[in-house]
């Protein structure tokens, strides 16, 4: 058995900004306040999980303390790091605010990073509070959450505030690939899209993902090896469905929606990913729209191909009809029931839709 392994996310960890993935307007801003001196005391770092807040803060802390000493000296006790998730008591932040009053021994800056600082206590914030309102010239605190709206407005109105945004699909493939060669590991282009999409704009939980399909295909990631370790829905079956959509061909429409079914998978992710399909099928009408789709060119080809036998009526209408039903899926007694009557809805012909036009009417 294998020692000593490390899981790509750590091993992966970036250590200079230029290694941070999809926030370059964080970067950038934070390189240009070392270069002119202009580092604010007290900074906030927020945005969505596994994008790079706490790298970044370390990063930073890094640049800063190697900034202001001798090449070569070690400034590694002058970075304190602090999870408030699980220290978010009134004591653990009296000990950072007694640490603060003593100069560094090395350099000019003590950093103090503070993780998930939302989860503070009120008597944590209280007693930190004057503290970061006027630090001493040596401290520069970094505050990192993923909820900026649980965090006090007294302590916001003190920091800078950065916002880290959801990495992009194709940022976050295009990292996966280059650990992919790193490691050794053939994948797929589609796979590593697919595992991309899974990730949800965070790219530790994509380098988790990976690790797991990469030890599952035993090195060898294909698109099926992902689409069976994660169990998701193939992006085939909703070109499937929405090309029986078209064709008006109920039966064939709920025939694959009880196969899905079959299969194990949650009825509501499906009405969810058709929903997702839709849409990306009508982006894919227009030139003009077809970049906003976060999908590889190939499958951006079969999208456009099958927006060419849909009208801009029938997706609108199947888009009302499908976002209705995800609304309601959750509070409904029958969910099945409620999803089938959807597509019954989104099947039928322009005809039948003004015929019961007609009726109503009358």
């Amino acid at each position: 058995m294998e020692t000593g392994y490390t899981v790509s996310a750590r091993k992966y960890r970036p250590q200079r900004f230029e290694m941070v993935v999809g926030q370059s307007h964080i970067t950038e801003t934070l390189e240009h306040a070392v270069q002119s001196g202009r580092i604010p005391q007290a900074m906030l770092f927020c945005g969505p999980r596994g994008v790079g807040k706490t790298s970044c803060a370390r990063i930073l802390a890094k640049i800063i303390n190697e900034s202001s000493v001798e090449l070569g000296a070690d400034t590694s006790l002058n970075i304190f790091e602090l999870d408030a998730a699980s220290n978010n008591s009134v004591e653990e932040i009296r000990s950072i605010t007694d640490s603060v009053r003593i100069a560094p021994a090395v350099g000019q800056y003590k950093v103090y990073i503070i993780d998930e600082v939302h989860m503070l206590s009120q008597a944590a914030f209280n007693a930190f509070l004057k503290t970061l309102e006027e630090p001493p010239r040596h401290a520069i605190f970094i505050l990192a959450t993923t909820e900026k709206h649980k965090v006090l407005p007294t302590i916001l109105s003190r920091c800078q505030i950065f916002d880290f945004k959801r990495i992009g699909v194709e940022d976050i493939a295009s990292h996966l690939a280059f650990v992919a060669s790193k490691e050794g590991i053939s994948a797929e282009p589609e796979a590593l899209h697919a595992i991309a999409m899974k990730a949800d704009g965070a790219l530790r939980d994509s380098l988790s993902i990976f690790d797991r399909v990469a030890s599952f295909a035993q090195g060898n990631i294909t698109y099926a090896s992902v689409v069976e370790n994660l169990q998701m829905l193939d992006h085939d079956v909703y070109f499937s469905v929405v090309d029986s959509l078209i064709a008006h061909d109920v039966p064939g429409v709920l025939v694959r929606f009880h196969q899905v079914l079959e299969r194990g998978f949650d009825g509501h992710q499906f009405v969810i990913g058709l929903a997702s399909h839709l849409r990306d099928v009508m982006l894919s009408v227009h030139p003009q729209t077809v970049g906003l789709m976060e999908w590889p060119a190939t499958i951006k080809e079969k999208f456009k191909i099958q927006s060419s036998t849909a009208s801009l009526a029938f997706l609108a209408r199947a888009l009302r009809r499908i976002t209705e039903a995800e609304s309601k899926y959750k509070t409904s007694s029958n969910p099945r029931l409620l999803t089938e009557v959807a597509l019954l809805d989104m099947a039928e012909s322009p005809e039948y839709d003004g015929g019961d036009a007609e009726k109503k009417n009358r």
